[in-house]
């Protein structure tokens, strides 16, 4: 143990003492989070949303039949209470919920107005304001189509709320895509280029050689990055709270344990880039150009991944950030417990067990 604490005494040094490597590790972070613009938008198809039709009345059914008719949402019903509701949005399987109350057509008949309640999941802004602005489009189109005939025109109101964000704050969207993106590039990139650099410089072979287990070496280059990335997490979540206004709802300890495990998944994939490549410019570009497209395509941030082609929705599944990234959004902003986020949490921990396997598999103690 003495050993392993002097190497990575001598790890920190070593990073503390390159002014470059401390600009990627705290430079790029804070200019993310402080100027990252808001999540692009995309169009909105097979949206799940939830119908719950309290009325029962020909002009909700009219309605509804209208809203199925598009080609923008995937309807569900079932008559639920409003916890049930708050349930069905915490466990993410909706985007946004069409309440009819009670008498809705009732109201039409004799105060030739109605309300309809749209509840929507504003954790994603752009995707949220999309749905409300799609259904009230409809809305509007099935209240002109009924009044084409009448003399006393009819008036539906819709009411919408949004969810968790309901002054539609774009950090809400970004600083967790931005958590999950500066992680992945600088745990991943950072550990490869640091193992790859000793191969080049020809101190591999000196660190091999010693009494010192050459895979607690690769664990020793990899700890400093690990800690550095934990003090990376502190500083996005204090920017977050006191700059952006963007309160942590849920635990902080198990925010920091799940940042902690997809640091590791992280690492574990730099090592197994560094073990693959020989030279500097070969890791880091497949760190940037290998970690930088499939997180920011595939994790849900920029892009909704149910808009997607299914081949792509498949995919999507073995990007690690893509499960940070709902790990993170739903601690933060829904407030949720490991209870509702066990599945993402093994699946992570699954694929960090599966990196570091092959990659102690395909770690040789002798260098060609």
């Amino acid at each position: 143990m003495k050993q392993f604490l002097a190497f990575v005494r001598k790890e920190f040094y070593h990073v503390l003492r390159d002014r470059r490597t401390l600009l990627i590790l705290f430079g790029m972070p804070i200019a993310q989070i402080l100027i990252f613009g808001f999540a692009l938008t995309n169009e909105v198809k097979d949206s799940e949303i939830l119908v719950v039709d309290y009325a029962k009345d020909n002009a909700s059914w009219e309605l509804l039949t209208k809203i199925g008719s598009s080609r923008y949402f995937n309807i569900r019903q079932a008559a639920l209470s409003h916890q049930e509701i708050l349930s069905t949005f915490r466990q993410g399987k909706i985007k946004a919920v069409v309440v009819f109350p009670e008498g809705f057509n009732e109201d039409l008949l004799h105060h030739n107005k109605a309300q309809v309640q749209l509840i929507a999941d504003a954790t994603d802004v752009n995707t949220a304001n999309m749905i409300t602005n799609y259904l009230s489009s409809i809305i509007l189109d099935y209240q002109n189509q009924v009044n084409a005939n009448l003399q006393m025109p009819y008036r539906i109101t819709p009411e919408v709320r949004m969810l968790y964000n309901p002054q539609l704050k774009g950090a809400h969207g970004f600083v967790p895509g931005v958590m999950a993106l500066v992680l992945m590039l600088v745990s991943v990139m950072m550990t490869a280029i640091s193992i790859v650099r000793e191969k080049e410089t020809g101190t591999m072979e000196i660190l091999l050689v010693s009494p010192f287990k050459p895979v607690l070496v690769i664990f020793a280059k990899a700890f400093p990055y690990l800690a550095l990335s934990l003090v990376n997490v502190t500083a996005i979540l204090l920017l977050s709270v006191f700059v952006l206004d963007l309160p942590v709802k849920g635990s902080v300890p198990l925010l920091f344990a799940e940042s902690t495990l997809f640091i590791i998944t992280c690492l574990a994939l730099g090592i197994f880039i560094s073990i693959k490549t020989e030279s500097q410019q070969i890791a880091m570009l497949i760190s940037l150009m290998g970690m930088l497209l499939p997180t920011m395509m595939f994790s849900g941030f920029l892009f909704p991944i149910e808009n997607m082609p299914v081949p792509l929705q498949v995919i999507s599944n073995i990007v690690p950030s893509k499960w940070f990234y709902i790990i993170v959004k739903s601690i933060m902003i829904k407030g949720l417990g490991i209870s509702m986020l066990w599945k993402e949490t093994l699946i992570l921990l699954g694929m960090t067990l599966f990196l570091l396997l092959i990659s102690l598999k395909s770690f040789k103690i002798r260098l060609q």
